[in-house]
């Protein structure tokens, strides 16, 4: 009898009964504790080389040794979406288990590597946060839900970010999202007020693209290693709000 059918003490018929059932229900699955979803602005104000900061910057903050680390104790699932304008949503990468450094490797060589869906479009956040909502039903048994959402623009298209706040607070969903200031200089205050929710939701500000992977980076370590201090702005102190 192998050493995980070992039960000492018991009745030969009782150890059968228990292998048996050992080999049906295998030891269980290590409890998924972040859904990430990684929403990111791909509207017309996003040329082909911002795209690509995003994209190699986003790549190397999953690749921190700290944020990979975190990802994999959490056995996340984490998936890509790109969003621009009204219905204009895709998951690039759909959920992936982040169970060992290796997945996580591999899912960032996927982040580098995804080609974008759209150019020259508006911006919907609104329904960008919608269909990311929508996307966590593919993982009900993760713990937290999390949209983790970039963007260097104004909501000017589809629905308002924040008529969506109350599905996702009834959801359990927190939003909180990176504002790149490249064209929009009070951007993180707005998305302070509109577009982040959630106990503990937070903005992290970047002034310019060139700012991006230092700033996810940052964001990446504070959202997967579960700090929850309450709803902040990040570096923005004397921000007031609208």
């Amino acid at each position: 009898m192998s050493a995980a059918c070992y039960f000492g003490g018991m009745s030969d018929f009782v150890k059968v009964v228990c292998c048996a059932a050992w080999a049906v229900f295998p030891t269980p699955l290590a409890a998924c504790d972040l859904a990430l979803v990684l929403a990111v602005d791909v509207s017309g104000s996003v040329d082909k080389d911002e795209y690509r900061t995003q994209m190699d910057g986003l790549a190397a903050a999953l690749r921190d040794s700290v944020v990979s680390e975190a990802l994999v104790l959490a056995n996340a699932e984490l998936t890509l979406i790109q969003w621009t304008g009204s219905t204009r949503q895709k998951v690039t990468i759909p959920w992936t288990t982040i169970d060992s450094f290796t997945a996580s490797d591999n899912f960032a060589t996927r982040v580098a590597n995804a080609p974008r869906v759209w150019r020259n479009y508006s911006t919907a956040i609104g329904e960008a946060l919608q269909y990311s909502m929508a996307t966590f039903k593919h993982v009900p048994h993760c713990t937290r839900h999390l949209i983790d959402l970039s963007g260097d623009g104004l909501s000017n298209e589809g629905i308002e970010p924040n008529t969506v706040h109350q599905a996702l607070k009834n959801a359990g969903i927190i939003v909180n999202a990176i504002a790149i200031e490249a064209s929009e200089p009070e951007l993180t205050a707005y998305f302070y007020e509109h577009v982040i929710t959630g106990e503990g939701a937070f903005v992290v500000s970047a002034a310019s693209f060139e700012q991006y992977p230092s700033r996810i980076r940052k964001k990446l370590l504070r959202e997967v290693t579960h700090q929850t201090a309450a709803k902040s702005i990040i570096d923005r102190p004397a921000l007031q709000k609208y």
